[in-house]
């Protein structure tokens, strides 16, 4: 299935991270689908205990390589998005018989609503409260009457604190290892950063490297559950197994 553009939405030419761009071939070997099993059961299960009706569609809202909806897509019939088109490219070739669109979470409009919108650890390039209000909105907009939404961002403002994790794997041929540090310089804005460290090996045996920082948004519990209520839902925190506050949302029933 071809990816699409999503009508007069377009990718920002002024966001542009390595780790989703130039280095988007490597995504494998930064994070690997498998690794992604347990955590989409889980969110299979409290989407069903949420649901007043059988879910059938859902859509994933900076998608990115695909690795939640490789999981997903035994239960739902997927519609697949983000501003990436080279992580939409990686998304294809793990999910081909899944809809995949180019389009930003701020801006996106499809004409059509689904069963459950879903936005994993992308929520935190909404680095403002405009960008925030922005793609809740989309969220809702997209979402059917009584449908569910969930969002999964890594941190929020009362649970943050710095931290630094060794990451990567060996391919068939590549290996990838990287460092990934996240600190907050300014603790009164709503902003942290992540600073990444990579090392290539190619098949050939050299060894190169690179890095980057990348800004995320950084937003209170209640802060959340303002906007959300703001925008239309009903939504309540929940901790999951891996003690992130996720955010369940419903919209009402005319």
């Amino acid at each position: 299935m071809a990816i699409s553009q999503s009508g007069q939405d377009q990718a920002d030419p002024e966001w542009s991270p390595k780790l989703y761009e130039e280095y988007a071939d490597w995504w494998p070997l930064v994070s690997a689908p498998e690794d992604y099993a347990e955590e989409v059961a889980y969110f299979c299960y409290i989407l069903s205990e949420a649901a007043d009706r059988p879910l059938h569609t859902m859509l994933e809202l900076g998608c990115g390589g695909g690795n939640n909806a490789s999981f997903f897509k035994a239960d739902y019939q997927l519609t697949l998005t983000d501003r990436s088109a080279a992580m939409l490219a990686m998304s294809q070739s793990l999910n081909p018989t899944c809809e995949h669109l180019l389009g930003d979470m701020r801006t996106l409009r499809l004409g059509r609503t689904f069963d459950v919108v879903f936005v994993h650890d992308a929520i935190i390039y909404m680095t403002s409260l405009a960008d925030l209000r922005q793609a809740l909105t989309t969220a809702y907009v997209h979402c059917r009457p009584g449908g569910l939404a969930l969002f999964v961002p890594d941190h929020v403002r009362e649970t943050f604190a710095e931290s630094s994790s060794l990451h990567g794997d060996d391919g068939p041929a590549r290996a990838l290892r990287y460092l990934e540090w996240n600190f907050d310089p300014d603790p009164t804005d709503n902003t942290y950063v992540m600073a990444f460290a990579y090392l290539f090996r190619e098949a050939d045996g050299r060894l190169w490297a690179d890095s980057e920082q990348h800004l995320a948004g950084l937003f209170g519990r209640q802060v959340w559950l303002d906007v959300l209520s703001e925008v239309g839902f009903t939504a309540q925190a929940v901790v999951d197994p891996y003690e992130r506050l996720l955010f369940l949302a419903k919209k009402a029933r005319p």
